[in-house]
């Protein structure tokens, strides 16, 4: 996991003055100022002082600065207060009461024209959603603070941002190398401030990444600075599970053991919620490794609660519930281990979201135009005064032409009436035939006609169902090779092609977005074949890629090589939305089947062990090892060469 760091000042002007001063200072500056205005400085200075250790004194000060800067019309105090009270909610993880504080908060910044003020609370809000794992909302919010925060000289402030990108930017592998661009320069500035806050994290991140590309010896490297830099600080908990699950890969478990336990405890000094449930789930999956189930589900059943009390804190309920189906697994009590792969399920998902990919390259681009419009906003200004002019002289002469036109229009409309009522009965049959065609070449033919009966369809769950993906290698490269034209047809032309394979045998189209492809067997309608079609439908795609790459190279046309993943467990499938229905599905065999396709190889066919274990018999296949799915745990891979004899 991330850490996205909440810049704690509460004066832009004063930022270093409460850290230095201690508790009893305070409190007696507020009781015996006769300055309202100080009395408001040195109850948020309390408020900063409680955060870490007593969140409920904490709060009780945020609250009593507020209720003096209204007594007293002090708008800025006010806009702090709110802010000191966002701060707390979101470090015990009550997303939504930290959300409303910040939107107090922000709106009083505005009407103040505070930029400092206004991207500080744009970058808390952002982490907001970034720990609900809504990476789009959380970019759009991180680069609307820097643009304000760029127009400042607040090098503090832009480092903590550059930071948050930077860690929505690692949620993909794809975008690491992205990812390390804003770190390093978070880093560059957070030494040069002496800000252990951002330095630490900074260290954290940069290690995380490491740790997701198996280069251990590197993320030990990046976490033991950040624990350096967190000693002492609400973030050392945070350091230590980053430590202990390092150790746990390496399967040094009594030192993994030991990390998350020393977190545990300090977290729960500081009443950390989701470091306490991350570090209980720690030592469940240590104790897992070393198969010891009944210690592991101990302390998965300690983490349940905890999570449950984190306003969506999804990653940590999933994996308390993966660990929780696993545990049980292993001790061969299926019905409890169903029960939690059912609760699984039904967690909002979080590894695979296609359309919040395509939002968040969206976003970059869109915050870069933005800087762009700036510098063409004050030409357009001058332009429009003359267009004004010219629209006057225009609207003078096109009220006597309409006054015409409309004289005409209206003994046009009359003859044309009577026509129109002859062919209307014809229209709508024809149109009926054509509306109903659309329908079923988006939707299956029973949900079709469940839509049509009943103005809705309800949601299905499938014991087992087979999903497969395709992703074109370097797309982005290709693409920009190609004009827009020639981009659509040659996606059109493929999937055209893998539209009549799947159709060959029984396989349902889900979508396509951008140049991944995805399907799946078994559904709408149960089918034990589904498994071994969507197979030969894998590797018959792969051959009209081959066979479509030779002709290319022959005219010297680079290749379009596909990569291609496929996982069979249980989903649930259905219609979402009002309008521009949609016929999708969901679940952990959608992710794990993303996972194969993404750590696939182009030309080749990647399944997941659930999938080999039913063509084993049928299909020779090549084992890869395994990679690690965030909270899934360590998935076995294997490539189809063909069908055996």
């Amino acid at each position: 996991m991330k850490k996205i760091i909440v810049t704690l000042l509460l004066f832009y002007t004063c930022p270093a003055v409460f850290s230095q001063r201690a508790i009893d200072s305070l409190i007696k500056l507020a009781a015996t100022t006769k300055d309202d205005s100080v009395r408001v400085t040195a109850l948020l200075g309390l408020n900063r002082e409680y955060l870490s250790d007593n969140p409920a004194e904490a709060i009780r000060y945020a609250l009593e600065a507020k209720l003096l800067s209204e007594k007293i019309h002090y708008a800025k105090g006010r806009a702090y207060s709110y802010k000191g009270l966002g701060l707390v909610y979101i470090m015990q993880g009550k997303y939504l009461e930290a959300i409303e504080n910040y939107e107090q908060s922000l709106f009083i910044f505005d009407s103040l024209h505070d930029k400092p003020g206004v991207a500080n609370i744009l970058s808390n809000e952002g982490t907001v959603y970034y720990n609900q794992a809504d990476d789009a909302k959380a970019l759009e919010l991180y680069l609307k603070a820097l643009n304000v925060a760029e127009q400042t000289t607040d090098s503090q402030r832009i480092a903590t941002i550059l930071l948050n990108i930077g860690a929505v930017y690692s949620n993909k592998f794809a975008t690491h190398n992205l990812a390390l661009d804003y770190y390093f320069k978070a880093l560059k500035l957070g030494k040069s401030l002496q800000d252990n806050a951002i330095v630490g994290t900074t260290n954290a991140n940069i290690g995380e990444i490491y740790f997701t590309r198996n280069e251990d010896e590197q993320a030990l490297k990046y976490f033991k600075e950040s624990l350096k830099d967190y000693e002492g600080t609400e973030n050392f908990p945070f350091a230590l599970n980053n430590l202990g699950k390092v150790y746990l890969k390496k399967r040094a478990f009594i030192t993994a053991i030991q990390y998350h336990q020393q977190a545990f405890e300090y977290a729960k000094k500081l009443d950390a919620s989701l470091d306490m449930a991350q570090s209980l789930l720690g030592l469940g999956d240590t104790y897992m490794k070393q198969e010891n189930s009944s210690q592991a589900i101990k302390y998965y059943k300690e983490a349940e609660p905890i999570a449950l009390q984190i306003s969506n804190a999804n990653n940590e309920l999933k994996s308390t519930y993966a660990g929780l189906a696993l545990a049980y697994a292993a001790q061969a009590d299926f019905s409890n281990a169903y029960k939690y792969e059912s609760l699984l399920t039904n967690v909002k998902d979080s590894i695979y979201n296609t359309d919040t990919d395509k939002k968040i390259t969206g976003l970059q681009l869109k915050f870069d135009i933005q800087k762009k419009q700036a510098e063409v906003d004050l030409l357009i200004k001058n332009r429009e005064v003359q267009e004004l002019q010219l629209k006057r002289q225009r609207a003078t002469r096109n009220i006597l032409l309409a006054g015409l036109s409309i004289a005409f229009i209206f003994a046009l409309v009359l003859y044309r009436n009577y026509r129109n009522k002859i062919k209307i009965n014809k229209v709508l049959n024809s149109q009926k035939q054509e509306i109903e065609t659309l329908l079923l070449n988006i939707l299956p033919a029973d949900v079709a006609q469940e839509l049509q009966k009943n103005g809705f369809a309800t949601a299905r769950y499938y014991e087992k169902a087979s999903v497969l993906f395709t992703d074109i290698k370097s797309f982005s490269k290709l693409a920009d090779e190609l004009s827009p034209q020639e981009v659509v047809t040659e996606l059109n032309d493929c999937f055209v092609a893998f539209d009549d394979i799947i159709g060959k045998y029984n396989l349902e189209k889900i979508k396509t977005i951008g140049d991944s492809y995805m399907c799946a067997g078994g559904i709408p309608l149960a089918d034990d074949a589904h498994i071994i079609n969507i197979v030969k439908a894998s590797l018959e795609i792969q051959e009209f890629i081959k066979d479509r790459n030779a002709i290319r190279m022959q005219t010297n046309l680079p290749p379009w090589d596909i990569r291609i993943g496929i996982n069979t467990g249980p989903i649930v499938a259905g219609v979402v939305g009002k309008k521009k229905y949609a016929y999708d599905i969901w679940g952990g065999t959608v992710n794990v089947a993303s996972r194969m396709e993404s750590n696939g190889e182009p030309g080749r066919v990647n399944i997941s062990a659930a999938t080999y274990e039913l063509i084993k018999d049928q299909y020779a296949c090549t084992y890869r090892g395994k990679i690690f799915a965030k909270n899934i745990g360590e998935i076995d891979m294997y490539f189809v060469d063909g069908a055996l004899n």
